[in-house]
């Protein structure tokens, strides 16, 4: 297969202007005569939603959520990148674009990363237009901080709920469209499955979540928001119903799987209790503005923090990367733990966790601006852990957190099936092997605000659309097969429950494909999965009916493509032979123990497609061209 990303010709600060000039148009008119069916109403769904209705479309928008609101933007905390250099600090647009190029190890498109990099300016202005309550000076100026892998503070944050204040713009902006009938919505709903026809993405087929009833939707174009799949290490920091089924469907259909190896482990979560934990919980990479990390000296070092002297502690990170000091990047950051924690010196319980401590902030700013800065944040981890951050240092360790991998898109974020649009964790495009903190609110809305209103039209306004309806061929084959396959999944009455082996699994990840791989740990895990996948077809035990509200049912669908996505994370992981980012194989890594890339064979997408049950996926590439940032060993020292 021919991968063409579509990237426009000329220099690249003028691809996107002159692109949006020469993309088709669908006048006013023809607009309402186009349905497109939005998946996913989070921050990138919720505002090409919105958008979209604005323009003119007719549009159809899904969520398993019971509302827009609940979707999982809204537990991000930092903040969202823009290049408005307000503090007058060296920012710019082209270093938000370099900075996001090497943060991913540069291992992401340019084109797309300097676009994003562009629209980031566009977004605040938005936001702020929608009412954004962003943190402000005393003086009335929009606020900014840092965050990691950047040395400059242009970061907008409204305290430590950002992502929660957004996605509350956005859904406002989505119920103004819903009221006015340019929008319509249907909430606990899941997508089962992408109907194509004549090679068009065509339609979707969903499962009300609680009556049970299996239905299609058909439209002119699909467009899927539905985020990452981190979930496939069972502990994540995303919420529990976050799942890949969407994406993976699709990929089923057709649509090639970029990079799915890429997966980030965010430095700052609260460390694991148990072996019955159900979730992660993360802590705001904001936190690392003043708190310090650090671990003993002393191997095996059981004294409370407060009674280890200053001259036996490590702030490792400062040590090791002077420049960027508890601010180097989340894959970074996150290595560098847990070498900490394997040399001894961890802390807590079993020893994996490291110190997020405040003490020095608090003694030069006052408790009060601390509280001012992350109350929420500190709130919440003394509900969890009933420890008092104000007083004691924050424990910490790293988990998984995001995906920068997902469906493979072009410049127009259309995947390789015509029709099918691919919009913010859940494609590919923008982060590389590695995603700058506060990185993905700006995604997410440059994908569904700026970028996709523009693009869609340009495949609307040249697509030759056939009616169909229900009765169609196709339509009445896959909204069969759905129906067969949650009839299979209630028929196999075996004696394990979904959550075993969706915990098996994700213990499985972590240990093979976690923050280090290895060969050998990887090929295991290629043999383990398939086996572990026979066994769930024949031994899962899924109560209650397809007729009703059935958490356990929706918990096995997606659990069945988790078990297939985890083989393909690990083929890709073996494939790729080399230490990019978050993508760490020990078998390449620098004297120093750091990444070590090989640009000459691996400076590539890697997308795969699927080749049918029980058959390896076949690898396509995309290569990278790197004409305006040169390649260079990726340095935070």
């Amino acid at each position: 297969m021919d991968l063409n990303a579509r990237v426009p010709p000329g220099p690249l600060q003028e691809k996107w202007d002159r692109h949006r000039f020469d993309l088709r148009l669908v006048s006013p008119a023809n607009k309402r005569k186009h349905t497109v069916l939005v998946v996913g109403s989070g921050l990138a769904g919720g505002s090409a939603a919105a958008s979209l209705s604005e323009l003119g479309y007719n549009v159809k928008c899904f969520c398993f959520q019971d509302s827009p609101r609940r979707a999982h933007s809204i537990a991000a905390q930092g903040g969202i990148n823009a290049a408005k250099n307000y503090p007058n600090d060296g920012d710019s647009i082209w270093r938000l674009f370099y900075d996001t190029v090497k943060g991913g190890d540069f291992r992401a498109r340019e084109a797309n990363v300097y676009r994003l990099a562009q629209i980031s300016v566009n977004i605040i202005d938005q936001c702020v237009a929608q009412g954004v309550p962003f943190a402000r000076e005393y003086g009335g100026l929009l606020a900014n901080r840092s965050f990691g892998g950047a040395q400059v503070s242009r970061t907008f944050y409204a305290r430590g709920q950002t992502g929660q204040q957004l996605l509350l713009g956005a859904y406002q902006a989505l119920e103004k469209e819903i009221a006015r009938g340019g929008v319509v919505m249907f909430p606990r709903t899941e997508m089962l499955d992408l109907i194509v026809i004549g090679g068009q993405a065509r339609g979707i087929v969903v499962r009300d979540m609680v009556t049970g009833e299996i239905s299609s939707h058909l439209g002119d174009a699909v467009v899927l928001g539905t985020g990452g799949y981190g979930n496939v290490f069972y502990l994540s920091t995303n919420a529990k119903g976050s799942n890949a089924t969407a994406i993976w469907r699709a990929h089923k259909r057709g649509a090639l799987f970029g990079n799915p190896c890429y997966t980030q482990i965010h430095p700052t979560c609260i460390p694991v209790s148990g072996d019955y934990q159900s979730k992660l919980t993360l802590m705001s990479e904001s936190l690392r503005n003043d708190g310090r990390v650090w671990v003993p000296k002393r191997r095996d070092d059981k004294r409370p923090p407060g009674e280890i002297p200053e001259d036996e502690r490590d702030y490792y990170l400062e040590r090791k990367y002077p420049s960027f000091g508890n601010l180097a990047p989340r894959d970074v950051a996150s290595r560098a733990a847990k070498e900490a924690c394997d040399d001894g010196r961890g802390v807590g319980p079993g020893g994996l966790g490291v110190y997020l401590d405040f003490a020095d902030a608090i003694k030069r700013l006052g408790e009060d601006k601390i509280r001012e800065r992350y109350g929420n944040l500190f709130e919440m981890y003394q509900r969890i852990t009933d420890e008092n951050p104000y007083r004691v240092p924050m424990r910490i360790y790293p988990a998984v957190h995001y995906t920068m991998g997902g469906l493979w898109v072009d410049y127009d974020l259309m995947s390789t099936i015509p029709g099918l649009f691919v919009i913010g964790e859940a494609n590919f495009s923008d982060h590389g092997a590695n995603r700058l903190g506060a990185s993905a609110l700006m995604q997410g809305l440059a994908d569904g605000y700026f970028i996709l209103p523009s693009t869609i039209g340009n495949y609307l306004a040249g697509a030759r659309l056939d009616r169909v309806d229900a009765s169609h061929g196709e339509v009445v084959r896959v909204e069969g097969a759905v129906n067969q396959r949650v009839r299979t999944l209630l028929s196999i009455t075996g004696k394990r429950t979904v959550d075993s082996f969706h915990r098996e699994l994700g213990k499985l990840m972590w240990d093979k494909c976690g923050m280090a791989r290895r060969t050998d740990g990887l090929r295991e895990a290629i043999q383990r999965i398939p086996a572990l996948r026979e066994e769930f077809w024949r031994n899962v035990n899924v109560p209650g009916s397809d007729a009703e509200l059935n958490q356990a049912l929706e918990k096995a669908g997606r659990v069945a493509d988790f078990l297939e996505l985890g083989e393909l994370i690990c083929r890709d992981a073996l494939h790729r032979e080399e230490s990019c980012g978050g993508h760490f194989r020990e078998e390449y890594q620098t004297e120093d123990g750091e990444a070590r890339r090989d640009d000459e064979r691996f400076a590539y997408v890697a997308a795969w497609a699927w080749r049918g049950e029980g058959q390896e996926p076949c690898l396509h590439k995309e290569p990278l061209v790197f004409d305006n940032v040169k390649l260079a060993a990726r340095s935070y020292k």
